[in-house]
């Protein structure tokens, strides 16, 4: 279709129910001369006068007659198209969301957060991935609508949103003989053996970085793939471990206690993260902002 101009759609849609070249020219906000020149296009394109003199009005050929339906249809459609998502009933809306998020994560805030979208928008559902599979093509074609997270290393291509800064905190068992000292120092912290999540398995993180400003190296003597798999072997013997500060309250059990590190390990946001093609889509900006205030409420 060459020298496409959709604008002639309008115009012909506007000719057809007025009947009247300077009718048409007022609902368009044209002169009377512009329109007249658009209905000579209109001639020229469709091989047909469309509007034709009858006493001192004008008529419809019946080519034009037979096209009025679907002329005015497709302006409608087109318009639809090029017009900026109109807004939704989010209660009316049925539609299901893929979130990236590791184990933990779920098991603390996947509840909550299924709470909240339900209480607003019924016939939304929420499906949790794991989040082993960090790369950009899922949430370019879509297969995931939101990662949820540390910052993606490669975020150059993504928009980001923080919702909550976060730190490590040590825990350990309840009688752990950690316990038994006025404070707990970087000596004997370092003294026992510790378990240590790694999703890459190295047996060093953030904090035998701080420890080895202080000279000091622990023994990890154990990597486990998730934070609660930190908990559960912290439970059950004499392994030290640290978890995101955010996971204190369900580590907070008869058997487990938590404390401050002795030394000062740097913090960390958890960003919620989408491509760039979902910024514009109603629905997908209305799940961001219910996430972001959730989160909100709860620091």
């Amino acid at each position: 279709m060459p020298d496409l101009d959709l604008n002639l759609l309008v115009a012909l849609d506007a000719l057809l129910r007025e009947r009247s070249v300077s009718a048409a020219a007022r609902r368009l906000g044209l002169s009377t001369s512009a329109m007249s020149r658009t209905l000579s296009r209109l001639r020229a394109a469709l091989g047909d006068p469309i509007l034709v003199p009858a006493g001192r009005g004008m008529v419809a050929t019946p080519h034009a007659l037979a096209i009025a339906g679907d002329v005015h249809s497709l302006k409608d459609a087109v318009k639809a198209v090029l017009s900026p998502p109109s807004t939704v009933d989010i209660r009316e809306v049925r539609r299901d969301f893929t979130i990236r998020a590791n184990e933990a994560f779920v098991l603390i805030f996947a509840a909550g957060l299924s709470a909240a979208v339900a209480n607003a928008a019924p016939g939304i559902r929420l499906r949790f991935a794991p989040r082993s599979d960090k790369d950009l093509q899922s949430l370019r074609d879509a297969a995931v609508d939101l990662d949820i997270g540390v910052l993606p290393t490669e975020s150059g291509e993504l928009r980001c949103q923080t919702l909550f800064a976060d730190r490590y905190v040590g825990l350990a068992r309840t009688g752990h003989p950690i316990f038994d000292a006025d404070e707990i120092t970087v000596e004997n912290y370092a003294a026992w053996g510790h378990v240590l999540f790694s999703p890459h398995a190295d047996f060093t993180g953030p904090v035998d970085r701080a420890l080895a400003e202080h000279g000091v190296c622990r023994d990890v003597k154990l990597i486990v793939p998730s934070f609660p798999a930190v908990i559960a072997v912290a439970a059950a013997s004499d392994l030290i471990g640290a978890i995101p500060n955010s996971y204190r309250t369900s580590a907070a059990t008869s058997q487990i206690r938590t404390f401050e590190l002795p030394v000062a390990v740097p913090g960390f946001d958890i960003v919620q993260a989408w491509h760039p093609r979902m910024d514009a889509d109603p629905v997908h900006r209305w799940l961001r902002a219910l996430i972001f205030e959730t989160f909100k409420s709860m620091n």
